[in-house]
């Protein structure tokens, strides 16, 4: 019997390619958006769901459960970016941040576990980011959102363990995708304090995600963390400096490394 997946935020980037991939190796694939009727020529079939709206969670798994009768595997891949000082960040801004990266995907983990339960088996993958390993400048509230969704993980997986069900967390580095386009960023007000240093790390952002890895490189990624019997707590996947960094952090004194950050970003 094939697998069931469900991939929240599934139209585009990288979970529009974890979706084609799983399809090609023959799982049952469902994506989700907050509007899937602008996307008519997705290759797997797209449902509703809004993480920050608990109704629009329910509805999207039960819709699952009730076309396949099982959910096996769950990809929590919705996310928002966000950047700017954060003195000047909006704090409805950090909240919506928040609720997209955090409270979210713990609201769709709590709506799918009942039917893991019945089923005594079910995988979890969590897409984190590097990011969440480190408190970037300009990044704060980004880096802290996708930290703190890591952190509950390795929680979560053992209070579960008994029901068979298992987690993991996913750590992209920079991947090419249209995720700026949708990101909130503070404006860079001319005069502000932080004038011109976030300017031009906003800049350098944008230019590491364009050249950032292909999202197929996560496909792959998930795909073997499937085909792993007993997956790690924690998996990361891109560039090697970027894997990298999370070695040094752990390595090196917290001034020598702020130092190294402060350097990278020319700050």
């Amino acid at each position: 019997m094939s697998k069931v997946v469900l991939i929240t935020g599934g139209s585009s980037g990288i979970g529009k390619s974890i979706g084609e991939f799983l399809l090609s190796k023959g799982y049952v694939v469902f994506g989700t958006s907050r509007n899937p009727e602008r996307y008519e020529s997705s290759k797997f079939k797209l449902i509703t769901l809004d993480v920050a709206d608990i109704n629009s969670i329910q509805k999207a798994i039960y819709t699952v459960v009730e076309q396949s009768g099982r959910l096996d595997i769950l990809i929590n891949n919705a996310g928002a970016g966000i950047t700017g000082p954060i003195e000047e960040t909006p704090d409805t801004e950090i909240k919506r941040n928040f609720e997209t990266n955090f409270f979210g995907p713990i609201n769709v983990i709590k709506t799918v576990l009942p039917q893991m339960r019945e089923q005594n088996s079910g995988l979890i993958i969590n897409i984190t980011s590097i990011a969440g390993f480190m408190g970037l400048p300009y990044r704060g509230v980004y880096s802290a959102s996708k930290g703190a969704l890591a952190l509950i993980t390795e929680a979560f997986r053992m209070e579960i363990r008994d029901f068979n069900i298992q987690m993991t967390n996913l750590a992209p580095g920079d991947i090419a995708t249209n995720i700026a386009a949708g990101r909130y960023h503070v404006p860079a007000i001319k005069n502000s304090p932080y004038d011109p240093k976030y300017g031009s790390v906003l800049k350098a952002i944008d230019q590491d995600v364009d050249k950032g890895n292909d999202p197929m490189l996560i496909a792959k990624a998930v795909y073997r963390i499937i085909k792993t019997p007993n997956p790690k707590i924690n998996y990361k996947a891109g560039a090697f400096m970027q894997k990298f960094s999370i070695v040094l952090k752990r390595i090196l004194p917290g001034k020598i490394y702020e130092k190294l950050l402060l350097n990278h970003h020319k700050l």
